[in-house]
């Protein structure tokens, strides 16, 4: 497995992320889907990594830069065939060090509320991410669920 920063010019991570945002819809009301698409993940804020096993990808992850020392992370997502295979786990494991490399003291991450995101809710408390208020933009929603963490 390899993580590298990924400039989102190629059509597999193009159709990679179509299929999160489909995805993201399916589960979630519109009004609280906040799953970015292709243009905004390309934004001068955002630091976008892919997850490659072999030419294969099978992950990817982003950080958003909210101010000076607050992030939040974006777009988490692991192929379905590779669900619980601990990529996740390697992915946020990545980013958490590259958000202190870059010098933010603070990540921050908005997920759902329902069944569907606990496995992912799960994972977020395992790395130390515990639950508050929402954050720069969000409003109270009962489909999301708000996370942060100190770094």
């Amino acid at each position: 497995m390899k993580i590298v920063v990924d400039d989102l010019s190629g059509p597999e991570i193009a159709r990679f992320l179509d299929e999160h945002v489909q995805q993201m819809r399916s589960v979630t009301p519109l009004e609280s889907k906040h799953a970015l698409d292709l243009d905004e993940l390309r934004r001068p804020e955002m630091t976008f990594w892919s997850v490659l096993d072999g030419d294969t990808l099978v992950g990817c992850g982003a950080i958003k830069g909210l101010d000076a020392g607050h992030a939040e992370l974006k777009s988490m997502r692991t192929t379905p065939t590779h669900k619980r295979s601990g990529i996740a786990s390697l992915l946020l494991e990545h980013i958490i060090a590259e958000a202190r490399r870059m010098g933010f003291t603070r990540l921050s991450l908005e997920t759902g509320a329902g069944e569907f995101f606990l496995p992912a809710r799960k994972l977020y408390e395992k790395f130390g991410f515990s639950y508050c208020a929402p954050f720069t933009g969000y409003r109270p929603d009962p489909n999301s669920a708000f996370m942060t963490m100190m770094l």
